[in-house]
Parts: structure tokens; sequence; C-alpha cells
């Protein structure tokens, strides 16, 4: 199905020079003389890289097809990370190289949903918010806290947080997917 850059949303994804890509945020813009143009921000979803680009309003595009399946995270091992395909109980794998930052929350028998683009594997869309154990966090030290004073703590998943003080060793922390923030 074509589309025009004039009827771009947020969320929608189309192919752009052979790839697909997802459009995060967009902007029309009407000059002074000439054509509307479309300012965008777009992430490849094979490669994960952002780009800022321009269209002509009139610009055909054709929509990606793009499937999700859900899936239970259950290990990883030598660099690959393994699924359960929730309606098949087939075992999907993912390579590390493609979840370098979805690693960070995924905890075992976790619900993910796993994005395709025809039989290619693109990634992983994890829960909004995850509830991590703290592994590791210093004392709070008495002193500045006429502000909101922040340490460091680290997740069972090796994800470095910052937290309010009054967190402590074996507390969970809801931390957002989308930044890596303590909520």
């Amino acid at each position: 199905m074509a589309i025009s850059a004039g009827d771009f949303r947020t969320g929608l994804t189309l192919i752009v020079d052979g790839d697909p890509w997802v459009v995060l945020d967009f902007q029309h813009v009407k000059p002074g003389k000439g054509a509307a143009i479309l300012k965008t921000k777009m992430k490849n979803l094979k490669t994960g890289s952002t780009q800022e680009r321009n269209f002509n309003a009139s610009t055909k595009f054709e929509q990606a097809n793009i499937q999700k399946k859900a899936a239970q995270y259950s290990y990883e091992a030598d660099s690959i990370y393994y699924f359960m395909d929730m309606e098949t109980y087939e075992q999907v794998e993912i390579p590390a190289e493609r979840l370098q930052w979805e690693s960070k929350f995924l905890l075992e028998s976790m619900i993910v949903e796993i994005v395709f683009y025809g039989d290619e594997i693109l990634g992983i869309n994890l829960p909004e918010k995850v509830s991590l154990e703290v592994t590791e966090a210093s004392p709070a030290v008495a002193g500045n806290t006429a502000t909101n004073a922040l340490k460091e703590v680290t997740t069972e998943t090796g994800l470095v947080v910052k937290v309010p003080m009054f967190i402590e060793q074996g507390d969970h922390i809801i931390v957002s997917t989308w930044d890596g923030k303590y909520n």
C-alpha cells in the first residue's frame, strides 16, 4: 500500500531505500516559496540507526509489513539469546548484537514481542517498564540532601541506574525500558 509523506504519523513503518524504517517524529513545514516539505526523525529497523530526513510532501512510500509474535525469554548462551514462541513453542534465536540495549532489561521467563520483517528478525519489543532487583548499592551518605540526591546502583541484569538515596541492595526498582531510568 502506497503512503504519501503527507500522511505520516508516529509509529508508521515504511520502506525507504530498500530497508524498513519507523517514523519517530515528523513535522510539516511550508516554506514561503515552493512545495511543503516533511521533516522526519526515523529509525532504521535493520541497523537501529536514527536519521533526520526531509521529504517532499507528495513523495510516495511503500508500507513495511512488520509482524510481531509473543515469545518468552529463556536464556543466553554463546552470545545468542533464546526465546520460545508462545504459539508454536518453537525456539527462536537472536544474536546478542541485535539486543544490545534490550539485554539490559531481559529477565528469565519475561514475555516480549519478537519483531519480524518477512523472515528476518529485527529485534524485540520489551514491556514499557520492568522490575529489577538491586544487586549492588553504595550506602547513603549523610549531607547533601537539600536537593534530590541520587546514587548509582547496579541491577541483576548489570544495568547501572541513578536512584534516590534510600534504595538499598535487595530492593526491587521499576525501570523504564525506553530510557533506562528509575521510575
